[in-house]
């Protein structure tokens, strides 16, 4: 047998022209479950995990998976078995986190428009950290927790002003960008937070966006972090741990980004040169730990030649899969079992009535109606991101380890969707 690992996909393999996940053929998921359909390697995520394990070895440190990357349970599940905390923007999450068998003490919530009864929740079950990402939410956090008899531990998400080179709808560190305390007003918003009652200083926080493949904008922030560390603690509010975020990329397309081990050895060691290698650090991957990790398979429903462009129409569509849609996202598409023959260039379109609903553009495929596709690099912001648009079911999930797949969502109905609608008569 004659087996091939897909270039940033190690558990995805060709044997013998028929592709894998881990020791499962997918033609054989296809078949049981249907199309379109994700699957998921437990491995690649813990793989993936690894990689920042090894590049905090030694320190204390706390990985919390960003989970709005992917939120379905069966993934969250790994990385609670995996030993980490979450990361979370909304109740939902939190009630997910909760649901997957996380600890409140192990959750850090992040998001710009925190509501009461969001706040009121999350400080009864504990959460570790609330990263708060104005001036006004201080005030606000401050008020609910007085009102609870409880005391909310916050960190301050800092804005350096720093470019991420991402796509611009997912840079958060730049002075345009919504996230985040001004550079500028950093002191003073620790000052104040350190002043209100039912609040606890405990750290900082900083992100600067997502999809980031160069180092540099990692070096560049750090350094202005630190700027602010030795300031606001100069300014009597001692921070007891530093929240880098996440937003490391994954390779969609031959763009490689750095290691997760080798990027944390370098921002640990500029660290160290500074005298902060004893803090404790948290940070927030998500689509480094999912996003290769996953894929889409789809059927091939027409194959369709036009006057300027021939289509490949499957039967994904953007509500499955938005990234094409929302940010030009590239996801490499692949056959599930090769058949050979000349190959020819097709757009890979969805059946959505819109003209945004596409999956790849001018991709050279040999294919047939009725043949499997797997659209690569699914594992993050495709299920999350998912829609009822056209009023079509979110697809199934799997989640493979080994030898075995475990069903973890099932495939949605019309009448799961309408249940909770009602006609005004």
């Amino acid at each position: 047998m004659t087996t091939t690992a897909l270039p940033g996909h190690p558990h995805f393999t060709l044997r013998d022209g028929e592709l894998f996940a881990e020791d499962i053929r997918l033609q054989d998921l296809a078949r049981e479950h249907g199309t379109p359909l994700f699957v998921y390697s437990k491995a690649s995520m813990l793989r993936a995990l690894a990689a920042y394990q090894r590049g905090f070895a030694g320190r204390k440190a706390q990985i919390c998976y960003a989970m709005k990357a992917n939120s379905s349970l069966g993934v969250l599940q790994v990385f609670v078995q995996a030993g980490c905390g979450f990361d979370i923007v909304s109740g939902g999450e939190l009630e997910r986190a909760l649901i997957a068998g996380a600890k409140g003490k192990d959750i850090i919530f992040s998001g710009v428009g925190k509501t009461r009864a969001e706040m009121r929740r999350a400080l009864e079950v504990g959460v570790g950290c609330f990263n708060v990402e104005s001036e006004a939410e201080l005030d606000v956090l401050s008020e609910v927790a007085v009102a609870a008899g409880r005391t909310a531990p916050v960190s301050i998400r800092v804005n350096p002003d720093v470019d991420p080179k991402t796509h611009p709808y997912i840079s958060t560190g730049l002075k345009g960008n919504k996230f985040g305390v001004a550079h500028e007003r950093t002191v003073h918003a620790y000052q104040r937070a350190a002043s209100l009652p039912g609040l606890k200083v405990v750290g900082i926080d900083c992100h600067i966006g997502s999809q980031i493949t160069d180092e540099g904008p990692y070096l560049d922030a750090m350094d202005r972090v630190l700027d602010l560390v030795q300031a606001v603690e100069a300014a009597g509010v001692p921070l007891h741990h530093i929240d880098f975020g996440g937003g490391l990329g994954i390779d969609y397309d031959g763009v490689v980004p750095p290691g997760a081990d080798s990027l944390w050895r370098k921002l640990l060691a500029k660290i160290d040169a500074r005298g902060y290698g004893d803090r404790h650090f948290m940070i927030e991957p998500g689509r480094s730990l999912v996003g290769n990790a996953g894929v889409c398979l789809t059927e091939v429903l027409y194959l369709k030649p036009g006057a300027q462009k021939n289509f490949c129409v499957v039967d994904a569509a953007m509500n499955d899969l938005p990234r094409p849609a929302m940010y030009q996202g590239h996801h490499n598409i692949v056959p599930v079992s090769s058949r050979g023959g000349d190959a020819q260039t097709y757009d890979v379109v969805g059946p959505v009535c819109e003209s945004g609903d596409w999956i790849g553009r001018d991709r050279a495929l040999s294919a047939q109606q009725g043949d499997l596709l797997a659209v690569l690099s699914a594992g993050a912001y495709c299920m999350s991101m998912a829609s009822n648009y056209n009023t079509r079911g979110r697809a199934a999930e799997i989640l493979v380890d080994g030898v075995r797949a475990h069903l973890i969502r099932e495939r949605e109905s019309v009448a799961d969707q309408v249940r909770l609608e009602r006609t005004a008569s």
